[in-house]
C-alpha cells in the first residue's frame, strides 16, 4: 500500500459503477419489455447483472474497511455524514406520497366526493397491518439490542438478536405479500389504490433492502469483521432500520387506519 499524508481515502479505479450503470439500464429496459411484451428475459438479466455487482462492490468495500484499514476516522465521518444525507432523502421522498395521499384525501374532487372512494373495500386495520406494525417495532427493538451488544463485546447475543431481526424482517414481507394478494382493489382503482400500492409498495422494497442490508451485516460479524470501535456498517444498517420502522407508523396511521 501506498503511504498518504493524510487521513482520506482515495478509491481505487472499479468495474462496479459501470456494471452497476449497465444493470440498472438493462433492468428498466427489461420492465418496459415485461410490461408490454410480456418477457421477463431481459428484466431477470438485469437483477442478475445488479446482484453479482452489489456482491463484489460490497466485497471490496468490507476488504477496504476491515482488513486494508482505510476506513479511517475522518472516512468513518464522512460515511455518517453520506447516510444522513441519505436517510434525509429518502424521507423526502416518502413525503411525496404522503403529501399526495392527504391531498386526495382531505379535499376528494366531486369526481370521488367521498373518501375512501367509492367501491373501495379498504383493510381492517386491527388485522394484519397491527401485527405488521408490532413485528416491525419488534423489530426495532432486537436491532438495538445487537447494537449494544456489539459495543459490549457480547458475540453471541449480537448474532441472536440479528437473526431474529432477519426473521422478523422476513415475516413482514411474507405478510404483506399475503395482504397484497387478499386486497379487493389494485393500484388502478382510483386514486386512492394508486397512493396506497406507490406508498406500501415502496415501503415494502425498503425493507426488502434493509433485511438483505442486516443479512450481510450478520454474515460480516459471523466472520469477525465487526469490533466494538469498528462496526459503522452495522450503524448504517440500524439507522436504516429505524428509519423503515419510523415511516411505517406513519403509513399505519395515515392509510390504514385514519384513510381507512
Amino acid at each position: 500500500m501506498n503511504t498518504h499524508n493524510h487521513p482520506y481515502h482515495l478509491v481505487d479505479v472499479s468495474p462496479w459503477p459501470l456494471t452497476g450503470s449497465i444493470g440498472a439500464m438493462t433492468l428498466t429496459s427489461g420492465m418496459v419489455m415485461w410490461f408490454h411484451k410480456n418477457s421477463m428475459n431481459l428484466y431477470m438479466l438485469g437483477v442478475l447483472i445488479l446482484l453479482l455487482t452489489m456482491i463484489q462492490w460490497w466485497r471490496d468495500i468490507s476488504r477496504e474497511g476491515t482488513y486494508q484499514g482505510k476506513h479511517t476516522l475522518a472516512v468513518t465521518q464522512g460515511l455518517k455524514l453520506g447516510m444522513i444525507l441519505f436517510i434525509v432523502s429518502e424521507v423526502l421522498f416518502f413525503v411525496s406520497f404522503f403529501w399526495a395521499f392527504f391531498h386526495s384525501s382531505l379535499s376528494p374532487t366531486v369526481e370521488i366526493s367521498t373518501w375512501p372512494p367509492k367501491g373501495i373495500l379498504t383493510f381492517n386495520p386491527m388485522h394484519v397491518p397491527l401485527l405488521n406494525t408490532m413485528v416491525l417495532l419488534c423489530s426495532g427493538l432486537t436491532v438495538t439490542w445487537a447494537h449494544h451488544s456489539i459495543m459490549e463485546k457480547n458475540f453471541t447475543q449480537t448474532k441472536s438478536a440479528l437473526i431474529i431481526t432477519v426473521m422478523l424482517g422476513v415475516y413482514f414481507t411474507v405478510l404483506q405479500a399475503y395482504e397484497y394478494y387478499e386486497a379487493s382493489f389494485t393500484i388502478s382503482d382510483s386514486v386512492f389504490g394508486s397512493c396506497f400500492y406507490m406508498a406500501t409498495g415502496f415501503h415494502g422494497i425498503h425493507v426488502i433492502i434493509g433485511t438483505t442490508f442486516l443479512m450481510v451485516c450478520l454474515m460480516r460479524h459471523l466472520l469477525n469483521h465487526f469490533s466494538s470501535k469498528h462496526h459503522f456498517g452495522f450503524e448504517a444498517a440500524a439507522w436504516y432500520w429505524h428509519f423503515v420502522d419510523v415511516v411505517w407508523l406513519f403509513l399505519y396511521i395515515s392509510i390504514y387506519w385514519w384513510g381507512s
